[in-house]
């Protein structure tokens, strides 16, 4: 059964002996003589699509579904110019002599196991390496130029990775020209992009280490410059040192409030200013409570008188203060902390509410400080207290506004014009990308239970909080610990400025993620692990058929 490609070939005037057949990206070419009574292809008749030019033919016993047919242009010089490409629809696959369907293994040494294209589901796995390239020309060449981290501005750049790291590649048209990026000993092929600002993004792990290649495989792309390199590296024990961690860990909160009448507590908070790191790559200068984000968990009981201290460092450019959502009196007490650079101050404010309640610090631009990092919790348990539970966490949101694009090197300046138009670089969970993942993940057992204290510093966007893979048992909605709580809760919403409670069993092991389930912003640093520990629990999760 012959194929027919879809469409004609026009030459558009160009002076042409042949016509050339054959395999994108495989630099496998056949001639086939323009006269439409030539062997092995012969003329089909000319149809409203293809006006007076006749369809080519071509016998079919070397193609199979899904293969990509380019076309070229032998000139009289012997050259080939690459004019079209058609990917073969599942419906064109030949009847006889198809190739098999099963990939060519990778070379020895490669990837094997590991090469295989990455199922997104599961566990939703973050990459451990994320790069972006975008197309372009360079040189009078077709070429792919790095964006962003240490690849920025690099052309055709070298993708530097561990062994069996997950990988990301996104590719984003630059200048309007179809393109892909193909990784073939890991059996990857993104989607084409063929519109100004278009993208694909492909994700696969990695195995052993080696030099493995990528490239577009449109026709006479990869030999007019677009390839690149892969390298895969051991992998290394991570580097001491570096620039100083913002991150709270999760688990750092006072234990809950022995039973007890009214007491008369303090708290004491300084406002820090600090360089502190951003991701691998980057800085970026905070305003803390504490040197942390978020400030310090503040535990006080209803019914308690509290004596809020504010201290602003010597070393601080900036006028701070503290507003907590906690308090009944105007400003929060703001107003009665705008503390200059070395100054201390002080109010004293009755416990009235129970509740989980935000703080942040509020001298203007109040956004500004809030996006800086100048956010944290205060709980206000009710006089019964709060069920036990075997662990208890304390985790934020926020977002990060920097004036160079995700990601960057070097110590990133606040950028004002992305403040005020919601644009930010980063979200976060305790205050940098990676900080719940990388550096501080949740750990608990199989039977444990559970509380988290979440809430949003923002400043600006509402987060949708769930865990991928559990159910909430309880959530106390808006952080109200005096009305009763809602049960089997999937994601719950949390406003800028807002809170929630909450609890669960955990019953099967593995790794869970925090995520916002607005789910591009784990593509700008959002997502939190809790790792379980224990053993398996067939009876609740098991892969393969009911037992």
């Amino acid at each position: 059964m012959p194929f027919v490609t879809r469409g004609s070939l026009v030459t558009a005037g160009i002076a042409a002996t042949a016509i050339a057949v054959g395999f994108a990206g495989a630099g496998i070419w056949s001639d086939v003589l323009c006269a439409p009574e030539a062997s092995p292809v012969a003329a089909a008749p000319s149809s409203p699509d293809t006006g007076a030019h006749p369809r080519v033919m071509l016998a079919a016993n070397t193609l199979q579904a899904n293969d990509l047919l380019a076309i070229g242009i032998r000139g009289p010089q012997g050259g080939l110019v690459p004019v079209a490409d058609t990917r073969l629809a599942q419906n064109q696959r030949p009847a006889q002599g198809q190739r098999p369907a099963t990939p060519t293994p990778p070379p020895a040494g490669g990837p094997a196991q590991s090469g295989q294209p990455m199922n997104m589901g599961g566990d939703h796995s973050m990459p451990d390496a994320a790069f972006t390239l975008v197309t372009g020309i360079a040189d009078g060449k077709l070429v792919y130029i790095g964006r962003g981290g240490k690849i920025d501005g690099q052309v055709n750049p070298t993708l530097e990775v561990n062994e069996n790291d997950l990988v990301q590649i996104t590719i984003i048209n630059g200048e309007g020209a179809k393109h892909d990026v193909v990784i073939p000993d890991y059996r990857t092929t993104s989607q084409y992009v063929t519109g100004k600002r278009a993208s694909s993004t492909v994700v696969f792990r990695v195995g052993s280490r080696g030099s493995y290649e990528y490239f577009c495989d449109v026709p006479g792309h990869r030999d007019s410059g677009m390839e690149g390199r892969i390298e895969v590296h051991p992998r290394a024990a991570p580097a001491a040192g570096g620039a100083t961690s913002i991150v709270r860990d999760p688990a750092e909160l006072p234990p809950p409030i022995p039973l007890r009448g009214p007491a008369t507590v303090r708290f004491d908070l300084e406002t820090v200013e600090l360089e502190g790191k951003l991701d691998d790559n980057s800085t970026y200068t905070y305003w803390t409570f504490n040197g942390k984000v978020p400030g310090p968990f503040l535990r006080a009981r209803v019914g308690d008188t509290v004596e809020m201290h504010l201290k602003n460092a010597k070393d601080s450019l900036m006028i701070h203060s503290v507003d907590l959502h906690a308090v009944i009196g105007p400003g929060g007490g703001a107003g009665l902390t705008q503390a200059e650079p070395g100054q201390e101050l002080m109010f004293t404010f009755k416990a009235m509410q129970p509740g989980l309640y935000v703080y942040h610090c509020a001298t203007p631009m109040v956004a500004n400080h809030i996006a800086a990092g100048m956010y944290g919790m205060i709980l206000i348990e009710p006089e019964a207290g709060l069920p036990k539970v075997d662990h208890e966490f304390y985790v934020m949101q926020g977002e990060i506004y920097m004036g160079n694009e995700a990601p960057a090197k070097g110590l990133q300046e606040f950028s004002v014009e992305k403040l005020l138009n919601e644009r930010p670089e980063y979200f976060v969970f305790n205050g940098a990308p990676g900080g719940l993942t990388a550096e501080h993940p949740l750990h608990a057992k199989v039977g444990d239970t559970v509380r988290i204290f979440f809430g949003v510093g923002g400043p600006n966007f509402t987060s949708s909080f769930h865990m991928i893979g559990e159910i909430f048992d309880r959530v106390y909605s808006f952080a109200s610990l005096s009305s009763p709580a809602l049960t089997g809760v999937q994601t719950i919403s949390v406003p800028p400025g807002g809170a929630t409670m909450v609890e669960m069993k955990l019953h099967v092991p593995g790794r869970y993620i925090l995520v916002d389930h607005a789910l591009t912003r784990m593509e700008r640093g959002l997502a939190g692990y809790m790792i379980v520990d224990g053993a398996p629990a067939p009876e609740i999760f098991h892969q393969g058929k009911a037992q």
